[in-house]
């Protein structure tokens, strides 16, 4: 991706279209949830990479049977790190929420900048079983 204005939405289309293409392809199971913490994951990860990064920025999606990694390089070399808790201050809350959402979360230095990797579970899963996330239909008066 080139970095530019478009490029954050761009990102997410397509990695909602890898999903799509893996549920119809290899009739994997994503669920809704898999699917926003992905479309999150990326959007949080590519802005980051065009705010502090010039140049490129490089998606790479791959998928097994139970997760997906969202693998995002660009082209600073410094590592950033997640602040801590601060429910007052306005942005700054990328890392955090990405690690948060991510079943794994790792940073590599790069010959050239940096590759952020965060592997997301397909399915919700509790102790090992499988679930489906639930929607609350309670009308609040």
């Amino acid at each position: 991706m080139g970095g530019d204005d478009g490029c954050i939405a761009d990102a997410r289309h397509r990695a909602t279209a890898f999903l799509d293409q893996a549920v119809h392809d290899h009739h994997l199971s994503v669920s809704a949830h898999a699917r926003y913490l992905t479309q999150l994951a990326v959007s949080e990860l590519v802005t980051n990479a065009r705010k502090y990064a010039p140049g490129p920025i490089l998606m790479e999606l791959r998928i097994t049977a139970s997760t997906l990694e969202v693998v995002v390089w660009d082209s600073d070399p410094s590592i950033p790190t997640a602040r801590a808790a601060d429910p007052g201050r306005i942005g700054g809350h990328g890392l955090e929420i990405v690690k948060a959402a991510a079943e794994r979360f790792e940073i590599q230095r790069e010959q050239a900048g940096k590759r952020i990797t965060a592997r997301i579970a397909l399915t919700n899963t509790i102790g090992g079983a499988s679930t489906t996330p639930r929607t609350d239909h309670r009308h609040l008066a």
